[in-house]
């Protein structure tokens, strides 16, 4: 009888400790991402969106020597590789500038090789503001817009800058 008792006072532990494992939750799985672009191969997507884009409509902001001084420094350097260089360099032209749609989206593209999604997705969103809304440079934008999503994970969000990339383009009247 003793060995009987002794068996019914040894079940109570391991059985807590069972009943705890089965209520404790899983780990959440984690949801299979696509596979992230370099930085390289987003800024290359949204220089040929700027690239294709052939509107009717493009326009070109009046060239400032200085401003257009710095930019020509400043993709010497991202060609380099010295992607802080190229920063400060724009930075320095947005001092002068500050409301140059141009800057602000080669500024973004800089920050995307910096690997600075939120900066660069400010900036691009920024330019488009102040910038025509139709051309090359706003396909620009909103191609930045739709990789900062795309490597966000938000499929949701890439498709409609996609929709709006679109949306830059004027097609010419037929003169036939």
């Amino acid at each position: 009888m003793s060995f009987v008792r002794r068996s019914l006072y040894a079940w109570p532990l391991p059985l807590a400790a069972i009943l705890l494992t089965a209520c404790t939750t899983p780990a959440p799985v984690e949801t299979p991402r696509h596979p992230a672009l370099t930085p390289a191969a987003m800024v290359a997507a949204i220089r040929a969106a700027g690239e294709r884009e052939q509107s009717v409509i493009a326009v070109q902001p009046l060239a400032d020597p200085g401003i257009n001084a710095w930019q020509a420094a400043a993709e010497a350097d991202v060609q380099a590789g010295h992607y802080d260089a190229a920063a400060a360099k724009l930075d320095q032209a947005l001092k002068r500038s500050p409301d140059s749609p141009d800057l602000l989206q080669d500024r973004a593209e800089v920050a995307v090789y910096q690997h600075d999604y939120a900066q660069a997705q400010k900036l691009a969103q920024q330019s488009w503001t102040l910038g025509p809304k139709l051309g090359p440079l706003c396909a620009r934008n909103w191609e930045t817009i739709a990789q900062l999503r795309q490597e966000a994970g938000d499929a949701a969000g890439a498709t409609t800058a996609q929709n709006w990339v679109a949306k830059c383009h004027v097609q010419g009247i037929n003169r036939f």
